[in-house]
């Protein structure tokens, strides 16, 4: 069984943490050009710098994290995935969470909160019906020891301000941003 542990590399740098986020964000950018919700992922290969996968939602039920860890596990070896990271602008939910740790990926980097998306999309949102749960509440007591970072100060706000592009312009855009309570 260790072979499916391997010694994963150090965590990454504030630096590289905001490079990964940045990533994520070329892809939310162009998931709402394309007329796609703000949602975007990468996969970090274990320098913590190349860029494996990216990946923006499909759709409601084919969301960019789970989508991606797919994909990843189709395409790499869990030993090697084990030592990767998954970045993504929000944190993932559950769907996608799960999904990551089935895909053996260890280590999981979040900009902004479920928190913050639910009081960005407000309550109630038929496209965003957010769900009150943490990525860290649905890994706790896992067999794997997945590491979660997240959110990350300061580039959260940036996320929230590029996704609010998205939700502004649409009828869903319910939450304080939009001048509502």
């Amino acid at each position: 069984m260790d072979h499916l542990f391997p010694v994963r590399p150090n965590s990454p740098s504030k630096e590289e943490v905001q490079a990964g986020i940045r990533e994520c964000l070329k892809v939310q950018g162009r998931a709402v050009q394309n007329g796609k919700p703000p949602f975007g992922a990468c996969l970090m290969g274990p320098d913590n710098s190349t860029v494996l996968l990216m990946q923006g939602n499909v759709d409601h039920v084919n969301h960019a994290e789970s989508t991606l860890a797919r994909s990843a596990a189709a395409q790499f070896t869990q030993e090697y995935l084990w030592t990767c990271t998954l970045y993504s602008t929000w944190e993932p939910c559950a769907m996608c969470t799960s999904t990551i740790y089935w895909a053996h990926i260890g280590r999981i980097v979040y900009a902004a909160s479920n928190d913050q998306l639910m009081e960005l999309t407000g309550k109630n949102n038929l496209t965003n019906m957010t769900m009150k749960w943490h990525c860290r509440d649905i890994l706790s007591g896992s067999q794997k020891d997945i590491k979660v970072i997240g959110p990350i100060s300061g580039i959260d706000r940036v996320v929230i301000m590029e996704s609010d592009v998205y939700w502004s312009q649409t009828s869903l855009g319910t939450g304080p941003q939009h001048g509502n309570p």
